[in-house]
Formats: C-alpha cells, structure tokens, sequence
C-alpha cells in the first residue's frame, strides 16, 4: 500500500522517483526499494515524505483512505491576514510561472 501510494504521489507532483530523492537528500533508488514491500519507512522518512507531498503519513500507509484537504483549510484560516496576503502572492507568483512554461512548451 505505501509503494502505491508514494508511486501515485510522485505521479501527480510530475515529478521521478530519482528527482524525488535528490531534493530530499535519499540514496539513489531508495524510494524505489519500497517496491518490493521488504522494507517499511522509518518514521522520520515516513514523516519528510508527507510533509514533502503535503498528505498525512496515515494516507501514505494506508491507515486513511482519503487525502484530507480539510486540514488545509483548517490551516488556512488559521493564519492572520498578512499570511493570508503572503500565501495569495506566491500562490500568484507560481501560477504565473507555471502558464508561463505552458504557453512556451505550445
């Protein structure tokens, strides 16, 4: 279940498994030693994986079915305004960015 779940991560951040374990610092081919289901994640890698995702540890093995999207936006409205307008800038930035790399790959 992790191995899935980590593939389909990996998937959707458009991202490699190699690529993956160089902005983490892992070994080459480490993630993908999970494969073979002989090894479990330690905690603490279990823990940079989630937090690298942005999903919880219990969706990555297995224990939760679904994402849990309401826990950002509890994180969300936590923040004050200047957060908020700090978050709305990068969220800006980035879009900016990235229909920028589209529109120059058309």
């Amino acid at each position: 279940m992790f191995y899935q779940r980590l593939k389909t991560e990996i998937q959707l951040s458009g991202k490699n498994f190699n690529q993956v374990e160089r902005e983490l610092g892992y070994p080459r081919n480490s993630l993908n030693n999970y494969k073979s289901n002989a090894t479990e994640p330690s905690g603490i890698r279990l823990v940079e994986l989630s937090d690298y995702f942005g999903v919880s540890s219990g969706y990555l093995i297995g224990k939760r079915e679904k994402v849990e999207s309401e826990s950002l936006k509890v994180s969300f409205q936590s923040l004050d305004f200047e957060q908020k307008r700090e978050l709305y800038e990068i969220c800006q930035s980035w879009a900016t960015t990235e229909l920028s790399k589209r529109d120059r790959k058309q």
